[in-house]
């Protein structure tokens, strides 16, 4: 036989089988930098692989994981494991996401849509499930804001859901969401949920901003969020279901897709169309569970209760506009809405539209359930042919998208507004004008005060020692340490870059009016007056409260405290001579603690050792609004608030001025009535319910409620 260099080709060679063609995806440890490539697709630079794509996280190199299951038909023998395959393409050197993500930014620099998706827009977190370890549901209170740094609290209910490790030291996050938890949600689990996806959200909004900028990258913290969530088991809702999804209520908001992804509203990241597969179902074809409609297709949405729908697939993108150029098929989403138009089915519906807020955003609301009353085929504007669904709202659910298509004519001055007393409360005080409303009795308008936008300081007031401002000639930039204003926020950033609070601080201090930075400097936040169209309204049973025409999202600026700064001895002497003051703010109540900041396991960073949620100011503040005040007057109290307060101190004259900011909580719907935790008085006075300590009935009608305040 012949031979070549040697090496004799007729020659049996003693070659072993492979032991399996299983491919084992790198783990974190393993994967390069650009995180693992799944079959479906690419994942986007910076992001973690989801299960079954890496190594489930209870799997250790010491302990077999007991838990995961392989998917069916790719099981491993016994005792073998499989090399792992890195035949993976590099990622796009720009850092791009690929052409299939959405580019709709959401003001933090970010998509409102998006996730690690299929052909479908599915997010494919894990779904095997942590045991559960217990939760706490005893209530604590703040031993009020103090001077100095307390101890971490722990508060109640579905914040102790998530235990954070040892303090002072590196943390594995373990979430205590039951099994149970997370297929079934209830309310309080999925505000949990929402409110935990959106601290993390921010605090990666915060860390993006520090680095410097790339102008290749699209920053994506909602999926890196959302990626997180997924994985760290911050979710609910993971059972698929037709119809009624627990703790999701009509009217609920949502900013990014995401967040409709981890309470289980809308499974899709990207994808308009949720649908499964029934269980014993011998046709095996899918039904539709819930749609989105933002105005991505040439869908018909100016009817409150009647929606066409257009299909998915043949689109291209024609600036705001999925176009159709080829033909739709029937298949996947829109075989599903076939079906359910067979089956009569309800389908849910969340309808996204513009947010008026913040720039190129969209803001989603769940709109209820539809059910789809016809369909057909029409030509798209392109020339493809579109399938047409026509879905009809189910009678008898609360108004959602209704409101917001009322406020809309509203603003536009295609409709006035019913029961308008005043178009604007403040006689051009504030920027944007706050309507005064009363839909309820013949009750003209509140007591007389005068409107004004800040507080006064008395001159005979002791304030704390002299301030310099920095020394930044342009707005002050995230992560630049020559700033003192930053160096003062223990050299953080304390808002994102469209102006949301990231975390609760023991104190926030903003650039003052020596600082040079422009007055946009985004470290000016509150001194620039209300940033959202607010109404005073006229309550059944509580007086005058506080509304918003906007949808508010969590951690955005509301407005201060505006009033008279009086002193110990001139509250205590009006309280001697009986004089009633229903505009009280005072920062030596004892108020209940909440859980608002994201949990540093999360992104395994250092638990701190002491609680920065627990406010640490240099002197007690008593404000009385009752003369003059701003639109923080008219704000409410509630047992279960979605507003709280912030203390915050900037510069002026060179002396340093202390002022108490509100902020959301959460996201509130438009019409939501505002509300903060007034507290409770803890002086000798309010033990014997006498002068202005006097405890009132709360009429707050929470299931938290505690029966009374003040």
């Amino acid at each position: 036989m012949e031979s070549l260099n040697g090496i004799d080709k007729s020659r049996v060679l003693d070659v072993k089988p492979l032991r399996t063609l299983m491919p084992v995806f790198p783990t974190g440890a393993q994967a390069p930098n650009f995180g693992c490539m799944p079959p479906f697709g690419h994942t986007p630079n910076g992001f973690s692989p989801f299960f079954p794509f890496s190594a489930p996280p209870q799997a250790t190199q010491h302990s077999p994981d007991l838990n995961h299951v392989s998917p069916p038909g790719m099981q491993t023998p016994a005792g073998h494991m499989p090399a792992p395959l890195r035949s993976y393409r590099a990622p796009n050197p720009s850092g791009a996401l690929p052409h299939d993500f959405p580019e709709d930014s959401n003001g933090d620099g970010e998509s409102s849509m998006g996730g690690t998706a299929n052909e479908d827009g599915y997010f494919d977190g894990h779904k095997d499930v942590a045991p559960h370890r217990g939760s706490s549901s005893s209530r604590k209170k703040t031993n009020r804001a103090s001077s100095s740094r307390k101890k971490v609290k722990k508060s109640g209910d579905a914040d102790a859901l998530i235990f954070v490790g040892n303090k002072g030291s590196s943390v594995n996050f373990v979430s205590l969401i039951s099994p149970v938890q997370l297929e079934d949600g209830n309310r309080e689990l999925v505000n949990y949920v929402l409110m935990n996806f959106d601290a993390l959200r921010r605090r990666i909004c915060q860390i993006e901003d520090t680095k410097e900028k790339n102008t290749d990258t699209i920053k994506r913290a909602d999926l890196k969020a959302g990626n997180i969530a997924m994985t760290k088991k911050v979710r609910t809702n993971m059972r698929r279901r037709i119809g009624v999804v627990p703790g999701v209520e009509i009217g609920d908001i949502f900013f990014f897709r995401m967040e409709m992804c981890v309470v289980g509203l809308h499974a899709p990241s990207m994808a308009g169309i949720d649908y499964m597969t029934l269980k014993g179902d011998l046709e095996k074809d899918p039904i539709a569970l819930s749609i989105v409609s933002s105005g991505g297709y040439e869908d018909e949405t100016d009817s409150s209760d009647v929606l066409i729908y257009s299909g998915q697939g043949g689109n291209t993108n024609n600036k705001d506009k999925q176009v159709a150029v080829s033909d739709q098929k029937l298949e996947r989403g829109n075989l599903a809405l076939e079906r359910s138009l067979q089956r009569g089915n309800e389908v849910r519906v969340i309808r996204g539209l513009k947010d008026d807020t913040t720039l190129n955003s969209k803001v989603y609301v769940y709109d209820g359930l539809y059910k789809i009353q016809e369909s057909w085929t029409e030509r798209g504007k392109s020339g493809g042919n579109m399938f047409k669904y026509k879905l009809v709202r189910v009678p008898g659910q609360p108004d959602a998208f209704s409101v917001l298509q009322t406020i809309r004519k509203w603003k536009d001055g295609l409709s006035s507004r019913a029961g308008l007393v005043l178009p604007d409360l403040t006689s051009g005080a504030e920027r944007i004008p706050v309507s005064l409303v009363n839909e309820v009795d013949n009750e003209k308008g509140p007591a007389y005060f005068t409107y004004f936008p800040s507080l006064k300081y008395s001159k005979s007031f002791t304030l704390t020692q002299p301030s310099l401002g920095c020394k930044c000639r342009s707005a002050c930039l995230p992560g630049d340490m020559n700033c003192s204003c930053i160096q003062k926020n223990e050299g953080e950033f304390p808002y994102t870059g469209n102006g949301i609070l990231v975390s609760r601080k023991q104190l926030v201090h903003e650039c003052g009016a020596t600082c040079p930075c422009p007055p946009n400097c985004k470290n000016r936040v509150s001194q620039s007056g209300v940033k959202v169209r607010l109404e005073v309204f006229r309550t059944k049973d509580r007086g005058w409260g506080l509304r918003s025409w906007d949808s508010i999202r969590a951690g955005t600026f509301i407005c201060e405290y505006a009033g008279e700064v009086i002193d110990e001895v001139k509250f205590k002497n009006k309280g001697d001579e009986g004089e009633t003051d229903e505009y009280i703010f005072d920062t030596r109540r004892d108020y209940d603690s909440f859980k608002w900041n994201y949990e540093p396991g999360l992104l395994d960073e250092d638990s701190p050792n002491d609680s920065v949620e627990d406010y640490s100011i240099p002197y007690p503040l008593i404000i009385s609004a009752k003369n003059a005040g701003n639109v923080a007057r008219f704000i409410n109290h509630g047992c279960s608030p979605n507003v709280f307060w912030q203390p915050v101190l900037y510069e002026q004259n060179n002396q340093s001025f202390l002022h108490i900011a509100f902020f959301a909580i959460r996201h509130i719907p438009p019409l939501t009535e505002l509300t903060y935790d007034y507290g409770i008085s803890m002086s000798d006075e309010a033990a014997n319910n006498n002068g202005l300590h006097r405890k009132k009935k709360c009429l707050c009608g929470s299931s938290k409620c505690r029966g009374y305040f003040g």
